[in-house]
């Protein structure tokens, strides 16, 4: 069973992937919701030119959304370059450009478990917080929040598997750099491209179906936990 053991390479390509994913998650869970609050309970004009603009990258190819990130975040870029140059961030060919292009990925998911659940809470339940003099921000902290948790649990999770898993963006972006920008979906495509690489694709295809499944399983366990905590007792 040696051919089952990882190799120092595929090990640094599983740890970056966490990385990332976990990052792409993390980072984007504020906006998201903020966003998701925008979508849900908005009412201006421009709501549908939004809402196509946020939901843009699951439609356009994932090469396409790589190399928009290399024009708008290279360091010839009007956004990266005003980074690099004036705040040191470089995103290009760096695995921080690897977890923004997971996150610009992910983001849409994320907004939409998270809009859904906002939708689906009962306004007059805020209503009647109002009226006993609650403020807005503490009737989203008490009544509204504890209510979407399950969404926003669904939407991390979706996010980080979605960042866990993205390739075309990802390598268009920042390449396929071993120990710096080469995630698990990279290595895998560069195995299968290398004589004698399919023992270690096999081992890291096993290693994507693990985690995304446990991902997929601890979503599932902490929105049962929230909707016991937040239901009826």
């Amino acid at each position: 069973m040696s051919w089952l053991a990882l190799t120092q390479e595929e090990w640094d390509a599983i740890r970056l992937s966490l990385r990332v994913a976990s990052v792409a998650m993390v980072a984007t869970l504020p906006i998201g919701l903020a966003m998701a609050l925008l979508l849900a309970r908005g009412r201006f004009w421009g709501k549908s030119l939004l809402n196509g603009f946020v939901h843009l990258p699951l439609v356009l190819p994932p090469v396409v959304t790589g190399f928009l990130l290399l024009v708008l975040f290279g360091r010839r870029g009007p956004i990266g370059g005003f980074l690099a140059d004036h705040l040191g961030i470089v995103f290009s060919f760096r695995w921080t450009g690897a977890a923004l292009a997971g996150a610009v990925m992910g983001f849409p998911l994320m907004v939409r478990a998270i809009r859904l659940s906002i939708e689906a809470v009962d306004r007059r339940l805020e209503a009647a917080a109002g009226t006993l003099g609650a403020s807005p921000l503490w009737v989203f902290l008490t009544i509204t929040l504890p209510l979407i948790l399950p969404g926003i649990v669904a939407g991390m999770i979706l996010a980080f598997a979605k960042a866990m898993g993205e390739f075309g963006a990802t390598i268009t972006f920042v390449s396929n750099i071993p120990g710096e920008t080469q995630t698990v979906p990279s290595a895998i495509y560069a195995l299968t491209q290398t004589p004698g690489g399919d023992a270690g694709a096999y081992r890291l295809t096993i290693v994507s179906v693990a985690v995304s499944m446990a991902a997929l399983i601890a979503s599932e366990w902490l929105a049962r936990r929230v909707d016991r905590r937040i239901g009826p007792e």
